[in-house]
């Protein structure tokens, strides 16, 4: 990565003292449960320990932006990452469930302030899904783990805010 230019602002990738919701979606679960285990993973190597990080579950890809929106305007979370896959058939179904799902998943983030990572798989096979949840072109839900950190962050550098301080029960608790 390039030297940071004077002036500018980027997100750091410590999850310290953040809170991340991820919302997924249980159809075509064979890949999303892959995409889940990456954006943990990801969380947990940039420091996040499980009780910073909530999972909810949804139907499929089209009921993600409402559950995502819900968590955001909760006031609980700092980033949300949104876990789908959507494969291609037959019918204009597809496109429209696409379509809807990166729409209100956007709107959802720009009504709440709450950096949405976007991680919902739009392939036109099943061999296209399993390639990006963890096989040839590496797990994209590992990579909406870090973005998640990384938005997080930022956004509290913009909003001039710090991450929540562990209390000292919570960290005695863990053994610190």
């Amino acid at each position: 990565m390039a030297d940071k230019s004077p002036g500018e602002l980027r997100g750091s990738l410590s999850a310290t003292g953040l809170r991340f919701g991820i919302v997924v979606s249980r159809f075509n679960s064979f890949i999303t449960e892959r995409l889940l285990a990456g954006a943990q993973e990801a969380l947990s190597q940039a420091g996040a320990a499980a009780s910073q990080i909530e999972i909810v579950r949804v139907p499929g890809s089209f009921e993600l932006p409402i559950a995502a929106k819900k968590m955001g305007a909760s006031g609980k979370y700092d980033a949300i990452v949104c876990l789908g896959c959507i494969i291609r058939g037959d019918t204009s179904h597809y496109d429209y469930v696409c379509s809807e799902s990166a729409r209100g998943i956007q709107l959802a983030q720009l009504d709440t302030g709450v950096p949405m990572i976007f991680c919902v798989l739009t392939c036109d096979t099943l061999e296209q899904a399993i390639d990006r949840a963890g096989a040839k072109s590496g797990n994209k839900g590992f990579d909406a783990g870090l973005a998640a950190v990384e938005m997080a962050t930022l956004a509290r550098k913009l909003a001039g805010t710090k991450p929540r301080q562990e209390t000292r029960k919570r960290a005695k608790r863990r053994g610190r």
